[in-house]
Protein backbone atom coordinates (compact mmCIF):
# COMPACT_ATOMS: atom_id res chain seq x y z
CA UNK A 1 0.00 0.00 0.00
CA UNK A 2 2.65 2.44 1.08
CA UNK A 3 4.51 2.04 -2.60
CA UNK A 4 1.86 2.52 -4.38
CA UNK A 5 0.90 5.84 -2.53
CA UNK A 6 4.69 7.00 -3.20
CA UNK A 7 4.14 6.07 -6.64
CA UNK A 8 0.88 7.93 -7.31
CA UNK A 9 2.81 10.94 -5.38
CA UNK A 10 5.48 10.95 -7.69
CA UNK A 11 3.20 10.45 -10.85
CA UNK A 12 0.93 13.59 -9.64
CA UNK A 13 4.20 15.35 -8.62
CA UNK A 14 5.67 15.16 -11.96
CA UNK A 15 2.26 16.13 -13.66
CA UNK A 16 2.48 19.56 -11.81
CA UNK A 17 5.67 20.08 -13.72
CA UNK A 18 4.10 19.49 -16.54
CA UNK A 19 5.71 16.36 -17.74
CA UNK A 20 3.90 13.58 -19.39
CA UNK A 21 2.35 10.82 -17.13
CA UNK A 22 4.49 8.03 -18.79
CA UNK A 23 7.81 10.50 -18.16
CA UNK A 24 7.18 9.33 -14.21
CA UNK A 25 6.65 5.81 -15.10
CA UNK A 26 9.74 5.26 -16.83
CA UNK A 27 11.61 6.85 -14.15
CA UNK A 28 9.98 4.68 -11.47
CA UNK A 29 10.77 1.78 -13.81
CA UNK A 30 14.42 3.00 -14.43
CA UNK A 31 15.04 3.77 -10.17
CA UNK A 32 13.59 0.19 -9.52
CA UNK A 33 15.67 -1.69 -12.01
CA UNK A 34 18.39 0.43 -12.50
CA UNK A 35 19.60 0.98 -16.27
CA UNK A 36 17.98 -1.22 -19.24
CA UNK A 37 17.96 -1.45 -22.96
CA UNK A 38 14.78 0.35 -24.50
CA UNK A 39 13.22 -3.14 -24.68
CA UNK A 40 13.35 -4.18 -20.90
CA UNK A 41 12.47 -0.58 -20.09
CA UNK A 42 9.13 -0.94 -21.78
CA UNK A 43 8.57 -4.45 -20.38
CA UNK A 44 9.38 -2.65 -16.84
CA UNK A 45 7.45 0.38 -17.41
CA UNK A 46 4.70 -0.79 -19.55
CA UNK A 47 5.05 1.54 -22.26
CA UNK A 48 5.56 0.79 -25.97
CA UNK A 49 8.84 1.11 -27.43
CA UNK A 50 7.55 3.68 -29.71
CA UNK A 51 6.35 5.82 -27.58
CA UNK A 52 9.85 5.55 -25.28
CA UNK A 53 10.93 6.60 -28.54
CA UNK A 54 9.15 9.43 -29.26
CA UNK A 55 9.90 10.96 -25.53
CA UNK A 56 13.26 10.70 -26.08
CA UNK A 57 13.46 14.40 -25.81
CA UNK A 58 11.34 15.19 -23.32
CA UNK A 59 12.77 12.43 -20.97
CA UNK A 60 16.24 13.78 -22.05
CA UNK A 61 15.51 17.62 -21.13
CA UNK A 62 13.60 17.19 -17.80
CA UNK A 63 17.01 16.18 -17.01
CA UNK A 64 15.87 13.03 -15.29
CA UNK A 65 16.80 10.07 -17.64
CA UNK A 66 20.56 9.80 -19.14
CA UNK A 67 20.17 7.99 -22.43
CA UNK A 68 23.97 6.89 -23.21
CA UNK A 69 25.04 4.87 -26.49
CA UNK A 70 26.34 2.03 -26.41
CA UNK A 71 26.92 -0.29 -29.80
CA UNK A 72 24.24 0.11 -31.48
CA UNK A 73 21.76 -0.02 -28.98
CA UNK A 74 20.92 2.74 -26.13
CA UNK A 75 21.23 2.75 -22.09
CA UNK A 76 18.70 4.78 -20.60
CA UNK A 77 19.12 5.04 -16.39
CA UNK A 78 17.60 7.09 -14.02
CA UNK A 79 19.23 10.78 -12.86
CA UNK A 80 19.36 12.14 -9.21
CA UNK A 81 15.73 13.27 -8.48
CA UNK A 82 17.57 16.49 -7.38
CA UNK A 83 17.73 17.44 -11.07
CA UNK A 84 14.44 18.67 -10.83
CA UNK A 85 15.47 21.77 -9.10
CA UNK A 86 17.00 23.30 -12.71
CA UNK A 87 13.34 22.07 -14.11
CA UNK A 88 11.56 24.30 -11.19
CA UNK A 89 14.37 26.88 -11.80
CA UNK A 90 13.21 26.93 -15.57
CA UNK A 91 9.27 26.81 -14.37
CA UNK A 92 9.68 29.91 -11.98
CA UNK A 93 11.70 32.21 -14.47
CA UNK A 94 8.65 31.47 -17.20
CA UNK A 95 6.63 32.21 -14.29
CA UNK A 96 8.43 35.52 -13.49
CA UNK A 97 8.32 36.76 -17.63
CA UNK A 98 4.68 35.47 -17.28
CA UNK A 99 3.74 38.37 -14.45
CA UNK A 100 5.99 40.49 -16.82
CA UNK A 101 3.86 40.25 -19.56
CA UNK A 102 0.85 39.95 -17.90
CA UNK A 103 0.99 43.79 -17.60
CA UNK A 104 2.03 44.58 -20.85
CA UNK A 105 -1.18 43.01 -22.11
CA UNK A 106 -3.01 45.01 -19.45
CA UNK A 107 -1.67 48.37 -21.19
CA UNK A 108 -2.56 46.78 -24.64
CA UNK A 109 -6.23 46.04 -23.99
CA UNK A 110 -6.34 49.43 -22.59
CA UNK A 111 -4.70 51.46 -25.26
CA UNK A 112 -6.92 53.46 -27.42
CA UNK A 113 -5.35 52.24 -30.52
CA UNK A 114 -7.36 49.12 -30.07
CA UNK A 115 -10.91 48.92 -31.58
CA UNK A 116 -13.51 48.00 -29.43
CA UNK A 117 -16.98 48.11 -28.09
CA UNK A 118 -18.61 51.53 -26.48
CA UNK A 119 -19.94 49.00 -23.56
CA UNK A 120 -19.17 45.75 -22.12
CA UNK A 121 -20.61 44.02 -19.76
CA UNK A 122 -18.91 41.08 -17.16
CA UNK A 123 -21.04 38.61 -15.41
CA UNK A 124 -20.02 36.62 -12.27
CA UNK A 125 -21.82 34.22 -10.00
CA UNK A 126 -20.86 33.09 -6.50
CA UNK A 127 -19.40 34.57 -3.69
CA UNK A 128 -16.00 34.34 -5.40
CA UNK A 129 -16.98 36.07 -8.84
CA UNK A 130 -18.53 38.79 -6.28
CA UNK A 131 -15.23 38.76 -4.20
CA UNK A 132 -13.09 39.57 -7.57
CA UNK A 133 -15.97 42.55 -8.24
CA UNK A 134 -15.41 44.09 -5.00
CA UNK A 135 -11.30 43.14 -5.67
CA UNK A 136 -11.99 45.34 -8.90
CA UNK A 137 -12.96 48.05 -6.85
CA UNK A 138 -9.42 48.24 -5.32
CA UNK A 139 -8.02 49.19 -8.84
CA UNK A 140 -10.34 52.34 -8.63
CA UNK A 141 -9.02 56.07 -10.36
CA UNK A 142 -12.38 57.98 -9.23
CA UNK A 143 -14.50 58.10 -6.07
CA UNK A 144 -16.35 55.08 -5.05
CA UNK A 145 -20.13 55.86 -4.70
CA UNK A 146 -21.80 53.40 -3.42
CA UNK A 147 -25.89 52.70 -2.82
CA UNK A 148 -25.70 49.94 -0.23
CA UNK A 149 -28.61 47.57 0.28
CA UNK A 150 -26.65 45.25 2.95
CA UNK A 151 -22.99 45.41 5.24
CA UNK A 152 -20.51 43.95 2.04
CA UNK A 153 -18.51 42.49 5.52
CA UNK A 154 -21.58 40.14 6.14
CA UNK A 155 -21.37 38.20 2.97
CA UNK A 156 -17.36 37.63 2.65
CA UNK A 157 -16.20 37.34 6.08
CA UNK A 158 -13.59 39.20 8.12
CA UNK A 159 -10.26 37.73 6.35
CA UNK A 160 -11.06 39.24 3.22
CA UNK A 161 -12.94 42.13 4.19
CA UNK A 162 -9.71 43.09 6.23
CA UNK A 163 -7.63 42.60 3.06
CA UNK A 164 -10.26 44.51 1.33
CA UNK A 165 -9.69 47.80 3.35
CA UNK A 166 -5.97 47.83 3.50
CA UNK A 167 -5.77 47.55 0.10
CA UNK A 168 -8.06 50.59 -0.38
CA UNK A 169 -6.73 51.94 1.94
CA UNK A 170 -3.32 52.00 0.53
CA UNK A 171 -4.37 53.00 -2.82
CA UNK A 172 -6.32 56.52 -1.07
CA UNK A 173 -9.74 55.39 -2.56
CA UNK A 174 -12.53 57.63 -1.36
CA UNK A 175 -15.81 56.56 -0.91
CA UNK A 176 -19.38 57.70 -0.07
CA UNK A 177 -22.49 55.39 0.53
CA UNK A 178 -26.01 56.01 0.14
CA UNK A 179 -27.40 53.04 2.55
CA UNK A 180 -30.86 51.73 3.28
CA UNK A 181 -33.08 51.33 6.05
CA UNK A 182 -31.81 47.60 6.75
CA UNK A 183 -28.19 48.85 6.29
CA UNK A 184 -27.36 50.27 10.25
CA UNK A 185 -28.39 47.34 12.72
CA UNK A 186 -26.13 44.73 10.53
CA UNK A 187 -23.52 47.71 10.65
CA UNK A 188 -24.33 47.49 14.40
CA UNK A 189 -24.14 44.12 14.76
CA UNK A 190 -21.24 43.42 13.13
CA UNK A 191 -18.38 46.25 14.92
CA UNK A 192 -19.83 45.17 18.57
CA UNK A 193 -18.45 42.13 17.55
CA UNK A 194 -15.22 42.73 15.67
CA UNK A 195 -12.63 45.57 16.15
CA UNK A 196 -10.84 44.94 12.44
CA UNK A 197 -10.00 47.07 9.82
CA UNK A 198 -11.78 49.99 8.30
CA UNK A 199 -11.85 52.08 5.55
CA UNK A 200 -10.33 56.32 6.07
CA UNK A 201 -12.08 57.72 3.15
CA UNK A 202 -16.00 56.97 4.19
CA UNK A 203 -19.07 59.15 4.46
CA UNK A 204 -22.46 57.61 4.47
CA UNK A 205 -26.14 58.89 4.34
CA UNK A 206 -29.51 57.11 4.64
CA UNK A 207 -32.22 57.76 2.83
CA UNK A 208 -35.67 56.38 3.89
CA UNK A 209 -37.88 53.64 1.60
CA UNK A 210 -40.19 56.48 0.83
CA UNK A 211 -37.82 58.57 -0.67
CA UNK A 212 -36.00 55.29 -2.55
CA UNK A 213 -36.60 51.66 -1.86
CA UNK A 214 -33.06 50.26 -1.89
CA UNK A 215 -33.41 46.49 -3.09
CA UNK A 216 -29.76 45.84 -4.09
CA UNK A 217 -26.59 47.26 -4.03
CA UNK A 218 -24.80 49.16 -6.63
CA UNK A 219 -20.84 50.80 -6.92
CA UNK A 220 -20.08 53.72 -9.31
CA UNK A 221 -16.56 54.44 -10.01
CA UNK A 222 -14.42 55.21 -13.31
CA UNK A 223 -16.33 54.23 -16.28
CA UNK A 224 -17.60 50.69 -14.34
CA UNK A 225 -21.76 50.62 -12.99
CA UNK A 226 -21.12 47.32 -10.44
CA UNK A 227 -24.50 46.07 -9.13
CA UNK A 228 -24.72 43.02 -6.81
CA UNK A 229 -27.44 40.48 -5.69
CA UNK A 230 -27.93 37.89 -2.67
CA UNK A 231 -31.52 37.41 -2.71
CA UNK A 232 -33.40 34.34 -2.43
CA UNK A 233 -29.89 31.82 -2.95
CA UNK A 234 -28.86 33.92 -5.85
CA UNK A 235 -25.82 34.97 -5.48
CA UNK A 236 -24.17 36.59 -8.94
CA UNK A 237 -22.97 39.99 -9.95
CA UNK A 238 -22.36 42.82 -13.15
CA UNK A 239 -20.14 45.16 -14.07
CA UNK A 240 -21.10 47.45 -17.17
CA UNK A 241 -18.11 49.34 -18.35
CA UNK A 242 -19.97 52.38 -20.26
CA UNK A 243 -18.54 55.98 -19.62
CA UNK A 244 -21.67 57.61 -20.60
CA UNK A 245 -23.55 55.00 -18.27
CA UNK A 246 -21.56 55.16 -15.64
CA UNK A 247 -21.75 59.32 -15.69
CA UNK A 248 -25.60 58.92 -15.82
CA UNK A 249 -25.43 57.00 -12.70
CA UNK A 250 -23.13 59.64 -10.69
CA UNK A 251 -25.81 62.54 -11.43
CA UNK A 252 -28.32 59.75 -9.58
CA UNK A 253 -26.09 59.12 -6.48
CA UNK A 254 -25.73 63.19 -6.56
CA UNK A 255 -29.36 63.12 -6.08
CA UNK A 256 -29.79 61.02 -3.68
CA UNK A 257 -26.59 62.22 -1.82
CA UNK A 258 -28.41 65.47 -1.42
CA UNK A 259 -31.84 64.08 -0.20
CA UNK A 260 -30.17 61.93 1.81
CA UNK A 261 -29.42 61.97 6.29
CA UNK A 262 -25.99 62.08 7.89
CA UNK A 263 -25.28 59.16 10.17
CA UNK A 264 -22.81 58.96 12.67
CA UNK A 265 -20.13 56.54 12.40
CA UNK A 266 -20.48 53.26 14.79
CA UNK A 267 -17.27 52.49 16.71
CA UNK A 268 -15.01 54.36 14.92
CA UNK A 269 -12.14 54.36 16.52
CA UNK A 270 -10.74 58.52 16.89
CA UNK A 271 -9.16 59.68 13.57
CA UNK A 272 -10.96 56.81 11.60
CA UNK A 273 -14.62 57.39 9.29
CA UNK A 274 -16.57 54.62 8.85
CA UNK A 275 -15.84 51.10 8.25
CA UNK A 276 -18.14 49.77 6.16
CA UNK A 277 -17.56 49.52 2.37
CA UNK A 278 -19.47 48.17 -0.95
CA UNK A 279 -21.69 45.89 -0.49
CA UNK A 280 -23.48 42.95 -0.06
CA UNK A 281 -22.36 40.76 -0.97
CA UNK A 282 -15.39 36.35 -4.01
CA UNK A 283 -11.79 36.03 -3.68
CA UNK A 284 -4.68 39.55 -12.22
CA UNK A 285 -3.24 39.08 -6.96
Amino acid sequence: MQMSTDIDSVRLYFGKLGLEPEIADIYLALHAYGPQSITALSRNSHIERTRIYRLAESLRTSGLVEIEKHYKREIYKAAPITNLQILLSKKEEELRELHTELANIHSALDSDSLTSPLTHVQFYRGVEGTKQMFWNQTRAKTENLCILYENMQNRVGATFFDRWVRKCNDQNIHFRGIISEAFMPGQESWYKKRRNERLEHWEQRSVSSAVFPVTHSCVTYDDVVAYYNWKDGEVFGIEIYNQEIADAQRHFFEMLWNLGESVKDVNLPKGKAALDVPLQFKDKE
